[in-house]
């Protein structure tokens, strides 16, 4: 069995290559990052270490590598002759790397099954975003060419620290959770023994965002208004844990009402991923955690998809809001997002603008006025 991987860097290697590795996969990493790709090429195995109290090693063998800028045709037939095909590449680059999976799907033998086809990303609907420029890729052959895939929409939850990239071995955390839709798969799921199926993907893709990351992005942008290096720095500040704390009460409640989930299963659940902010040994960069902060405040992202579940409830997202106002204060030399929100928060734009183009928040909705107020108070200073 093969598994082709998009993304070779520390979560491709420490999460998604791991779980398809202890299945039973030979790994093949696809990158545009020719050194990576290289060191890849030339190594026989790498080692996955989960830190924390209790330090446990893993080692990864069986993989190869391909960068897919300088020989394109080897990661087509890659993904030819694959029976997974996954990727964690981030949701932006998604729509470069479908070209190269539509034409490996239109390469792929009629006699061969469907291959499994999986976005592990960060975003709700990811598959869904794949598949559908995987269609633009193909054109007229759309429907014929997507018949030999099937995909299926995740949830992913690791954390992994950024890490000296000269080191193939990857440090993780303990705690992972790689949950997957089986109503794509029509009985049939695949064996990754690693992984959790389920029959409704959404209260798990919405429980991990809004609690995992609006709490992780939280942390980030209140731990670096107060001065914190690290994600455990700032968890040991009081005041931002009260801050991540009231966040993730708010959202909680929304997750409740919405998914059903029971109130103690979710203060289990908040309670574990405020242990994993808080573990020492993972020493997560706040600049790294809380970078394209105007992608983690828009619209569908963890911070403001909740609160318009709050505001549509009647309930005020009062904590959110406030992560929101240390968000668009996250001011980072070198995260060009940072750079163009604090360049937009200067500029002539009204504060009303500002939440339309950040947030994508319009006039007439519950929001509007109270993110315009949040804007306004950080203009002011």
């Amino acid at each position: 069995m093969t598994a082709v991987h998009f993304g070779a860097g520390n979560i491709g290697r420490g999460f998604i290559g791991l779980l398809l590795h202890e299945a039973g996969h030979d790994l093949v990493f696809v990158d545009v990052n020719a050194p990576l790709i290289a060191q890849i090429t030339a190594a026989d195995s790498y080692r996955v270490i989960e830190i924390g109290e209790q330090e446990r090693s893993t080692v990864v063998t069986g993989f190869t590598a391909i960068d897919s800028s300088a020989d394109r045709a080897a990661a087509v037939a890659a993904v030819a002759s694959a029976d997974i095909v996954t990727c964690a590449v981030g949701p932006t680059v998604l729509r470069f790397i479908a070209p190269v999976i539509a034409d490996g799907l239109r390469a792929r033998s009629a006699d061969l099954p469907p291959v499994v086809v999986m976005a592990c990303e960060n975003a709700l609907g990811a598959t869904d975003l794949l598949h559908g420029r995987i269609a633009e890729a193909l054109g007229d052959d759309a429907e014929a060419v997507l018949a030999r895939g099937v995909f299926a929409n995740t949830a992913v939850d690791r954390i992994v620290p950024a890490q000296d990239a000269s080191d193939l071995d990857v440090r993780v955390e303990h705690f992972c959770e790689w949950a997957i839709e089986t109503g794509p798969f029509a009985g049939a799921v695949p064996s990754i023994p690693g992984a959790h199926f389920v029959p409704e993907l959404a209260p798990y893709i919405e429980r991990k965002l809004f609690t995992v990351n609006a709490g992780h992005a939280a942390c980030a942008y209140f731990g670096h208004l107060a001065g914190a290096a690290t994600i455990d720095e700032g968890m040991r500040v009081p005041s931002v844990r009260a801050a991540v704390e009231a966040v993730l009460l708010e959202t909680s409640r929304l997750l409740v009402d919405r998914h059903g989930f029971a109130a103690a299963e979710q203060d289990a659940y908040r309670e574990t991923a405020l242990q994993r902010f808080a573990n020492p040994a993972l020493a997560d960069g706040v600049d790294r955690v809380g970078r394209q902060p105007m992608r983690k405040l828009s619209r569908d992202e963890r911070f403001l998809s909740p609160a318009r579940g709050l505001a549509d409830l009647g309930v005020a997202p009062v904590a959110i809001l406030a992560a929101v106002g240390a968000g668009l204060r996250f001011d980072v030399a070198d995260d060009p997002e940072s750079v163009a929100l604090q360049q937009l928060l200067a500029s002539e734009a009204s504060d009303e603008q500002i939440v339309a183009e950040v947030m994508g928040v319009v006039a007439g909705e519950p929001l509007a006025a109270p993110l315009a107020s949040v804007v306004a108070e950080v203009r002011a200073g």
